[in-house]
């Protein structure tokens, strides 16, 4: 086995001061506050199914669209556009944690990458009429920048939080992220449902709703970026001589990045089983995401029930998650974080076998499913955040949540994609597209079943947990 890699003197250590620290932390849970209305009402709730019906509308004689020069099913457009952005997501999100490492402006690249997507996430509010293209490409651009931005909030996770303190801090900040996201979306479905005596037309209603869930994530991204803190910078490799990170200027820190992306990738082979920790977090979590983006254009498409039918069990699965988020994660405090991950899985495969069973037009059906999905959602998200980082060598967290992050947050790649293929293969059929996703889930639970994390947080250069 490849030697491991002498870990970093500890800089990144959280602050000696507890009280400085308390409200360092309370100021990162606000970035998951900010930015989890994006998921909830623009990706869970109001763009798939808004995106899919302007491009229906624009559909030629064949009932297809031109999309850069291809004919597609209009049903096929959210899907492809979820793809693109994690496609760029492939080179971008290391590169940026190579980045926020190098140059050491963890705070200030956040900024200025939740800011990007904030904007082009109020721009949605001009998508009407036949610019499906404008929508697509908007949605490109904010989840785009949106994942760049949380490899950064990320990577002030080790920062922040011992050891053991880490699955209470990861699951304390997805579990506000799910209060923040389900306060918004309550306004947004007083919105929706009165529109008419608001004196709005209900298209103008949801690009109201999309304009104000990036409003919300700029003015509260102002928190984290006033309280959280810079600590160090990382040595920069690029083959195998390190760069001294002072001298560089912003060009030259760009070019580093990809050099240093190169080398993260190959660094891998030192940490085989931080390796196979990513490749079973890609697969379950592809299917988490994919679930999550397509559930609102299911229930629409598959089930025929009605946007505030959609808006209300989401609304649902947001309280329930906030709680379901603190509970996974006391059960992995008490069972230990690899066995809980384990058995949220086998309840998502459960989730997706049953969904093509629904009977079409049963709320009662849908909000039920729902349910299983938001006591497992945060926690397993959570959870994962937190046993990575333990799997990653000290002055590296930034560049590894880049590698991490590209299958997260509504960024699925790979599960889109299968669900586009299978809608475009089969003219527009939920029913059984969805079940392309059991396979995600199976495989991530096989491969995580067999890691060895004890060992692979050992070869880190970290300390193990009391239970991991």
């Amino acid at each position: 086995m490849a030697t491991t890699p002498p870990a970093p003197p500890p800089s990144g250590a959280p602050a000696a001061d507890p009280a400085e620290l308390r409200r360092e932390r309370r100021a990162w849970y606000f970035y998951d506050w900010a930015n989890s209305v994006f998921f909830t009402s623009v990706i869970s709730v109001f763009f798939g199914p808004y995106l899919t019906a302007l491009a229906q509308e624009a559909a030629g004689p064949g009932g297809r669209i031109g999309v850069l020069g291809l004919a597609i099913d209009p049903t096929a457009l959210y899907p492809y556009a979820t793809s693109a952005s994690v496609l760029l997501q492939l080179v971008a999100l290391p590169a940026i944690g190579a980045i926020a490492d190098y140059t050491g402006r963890k705070r200030e690249l956040m900024g200025l990458l939740a800011y990007i997507g904030a904007f082009a996430t109020m721009g949605l509010y001009f998508v009407d009429g036949s610019a499906y293209m404008l929508g697509a490409g908007l949605f490109v651009l904010a989840n785009l920048t949106l994942g760049a931005s949380v490899v950064v909030y990320n990577s002030f996770l080790p920062d922040l939080a011992e050891p053991d303190e880490r699955d209470t801090v990861s699951s304390r900040g997805w579990a506000m992220g799910y209060l923040g996201g389900a306060l918004l979306l309550s306004l947004h479905l007083v919105l929706y449902l009165f529109h008419g005596a608001l004196g709005l037309e209900q298209g103008h209603a949801v690009r109201i709703a999309m304009a104000s869930a990036g409003v919300w994530w700029a003015v509260f991204t102002i928190i984290p970026l006033t309280r959280l803190r810079n600590r160090h910078r990382g040595t920069v490799l690029t083959g195998t001589r390190p760069a001294e990170p002072g001298r560089a200027s912003g060009v030259r820190a760009v070019a580093s990045s990809f050099g240093q992306l190169w080398y993260t990738v190959r660094s891998l082979r030192a940490y085989p089983r931080t390796l196979v920790f990513l490749v079973a977090y890609i697969l379950f979590n592809d299917g988490i995401q994919t679930v999550i983006a397509f559930s609102a254009t299911f229930a629409d498409q598959a089930l025929g029930l009605g946007q505030d039918v959609q808006i209300g069990a989401i609304l649902m699965v947001q309280f329930v998650a906030f709680g379901g988020a603190l509970v996974v994660g006391a059960i992995g405090r008490r069972l230990g974080t690899k066995r809980t991950i384990l058995g949220s899985l086998v309840v998502w495969t459960g989730v997706v076998a049953v969904a093509p069973l629904l009977s079409e037009g049963s709320a009662v059906q849908f909000f039920a499913l729902a349910f299983f999905i938001a006591i497992v959602l945060g926690g397993t998200q959570a959870l994962s955040r937190s046993l990575f980082s333990h799997l990653i060598p000290r002055g590296k967290e930034a560049e590894y949540y880049g590698l991490y992050e590209i299958s997260d947050k509504g960024s699925a790649f790979l599960g889109s994609l299968a669900l586009g293929i299978a809608l475009d293969a089969t003219g527009g059929d939920y029913r059984l597209a969805i079940l392309s996703l059991v396979v995600f889930f199976v495989l991530g639970f096989v491969v995580l079943a067999f890691l060895g994390v004890s060992r692979g947080i050992r070869e880190a250069g970290n300390t193990v947990p009391e239970r991991i």
